[in-house]
């Protein structure tokens, strides 16, 4: 049994027909939606090459990317947004995301494999950690909503906000995103809930009043 398989081979055993594997990526991100896939793989299916989609090479997951569209027999994905995260909390919000990508699925799962979280469901699952390097099924929901985020940063994003470089670093908190943001201050899509360390530190440095620095 391939490593990927490790968890779809007993479940097919079992009798489980409709595996859905559900990833969410932009967790970690100061900037823009959080965004989840749903993907169903038919049973006995292997997938050469498919990996978490972090290990993988931008051609490597958008070649993937097209393969798992072509082989799937449902997929979906969902998008929660900045506002929405600051509200709930990223943690909320990536769930609420993994539980509308499951919700628009043309075929109703019998059976939820899910990366690291739970899913607000009845149907059976299963939470595993690291699922998107040990499970086929959340390896292919990861570059699924890995190539949609992606491409919501170049094609849309970055055209609105150039001035943050967001088709260089796709949100998340590299050193070029907070130097972009300490000069321009956070656009309409950054999560505020996570921009206030940033500013504190500026005010501290800076020896002005760390409360109205974050108040932005």
């Amino acid at each position: 049994m391939r490593m990927l398989e490790e968890f779809e081979k007993p479940l097919w055993e079992q009798g489980f027909r409709q595996l859905a594997g559900i990833d969410e990526v932009g967790r970690g991100c100061l900037f823009g939606d959080v965004v989840a896939a749903a993907v169903i793989l038919p049973v006995g299916l292997v997938l050469e090459g498919i990996n978490d989609s972090k290990k993988l090479s931008e051609k490597k997951r958008e070649a993937l990317y097209w393969q798992i569209l072509e082989c799937a027999e449902a997929w979906a994905v969902a998008r929660v947004d900045a506002a929405t995260v600051d509200e709930i909390n990223i943690k909320q919000a990536a769930r609420l995301a993994m539980k509308q990508a499951v919700g628009m699925l043309g075929t109703q799962p019998d059976y939820l494999l899910v990366d690291a979280e739970k899913v607000d469901c009845e149907l059976p699952q299963e939470a595993i950690i690291k699922g998107d390097a040990r499970s086929q099924s959340i390896a292919a929901a990861s570059i699924l909503a890995k190539v949609t985020r992606d491409r919501l940063c170049c094609d849309e994003w970055d055209k609105l906000y150039p001035e943050y470089g967001l088709a260089i670093h796709k949100g998340y908190a590299t050193k070029l995103h907070r130097e972009k943001l300490l000069e321009h201050g956070p656009s309409p899509m950054h999560r505020r809930s996570f921009l206030g360390k940033l500013f504190a530190e500026r005010a501290e440095a800076e020896g002005q009043d760390v409360e109205q620095q974050v108040m932005f």
